[in-house]
């Protein structure tokens, strides 16, 4: 399955420390992330990552390109919701691309862990037939 990482600045060394804590479930997938997550969580997790430009630079257009596409099974975007961000608007536009092709998605530990979850235990095969 594809899985695209997107984190803001206050949230990237949380993506580092829930793809170590993961590194045995999502070794077995597509990782894809913004520039700057991927090298980050590359870094770390000793994972390979397809790497977009960095976000602000147009990595998460590039991520909005392959949700629209149906190209991503589950989204992973540990957003940070008490710092406003310039480029604000794109983050908003991958949201609703993931509602509107009923794409997983998770914007906080919590969620990102049940879906990890639930990854690791078959119950998101049916993203395989949707695409």
């Amino acid at each position: 399955m594809n899985i695209g990482l997107i984190a803001h600045d206050a949230k990237k060394k949380l993506m580092q420390n829930f793809c170590i804590a993961y590194r045995g479930i999502l070794s077995k997938h597509e990782l894809f992330a913004t520039g700057t997550t991927g090298r980050l969580i590359e870094e770390v997790a000793n994972l390979n990552v397809h790497k977009y430009l960095a976000g602000h630079l147009g990595g998460e257009q590039q991520m909005a390109a392959q949700i629209e596409h149906n190209e991503m099974d589950l989204v992973i975007f540990l957003r940070d919701p008490l710092t406003s961000k310039n480029h604000e608007p794109d983050v908003n536009h991958s949201v609703r691309l993931c509602d509107t092709y009923n794409i997983p998605l998770a914007t906080n530990l919590a969620t990102a862990e049940l879906l990890i979850k639930a990854l690791d235990r078959g119950d998101l095969e049916w993203r395989e037939a949707y695409r």
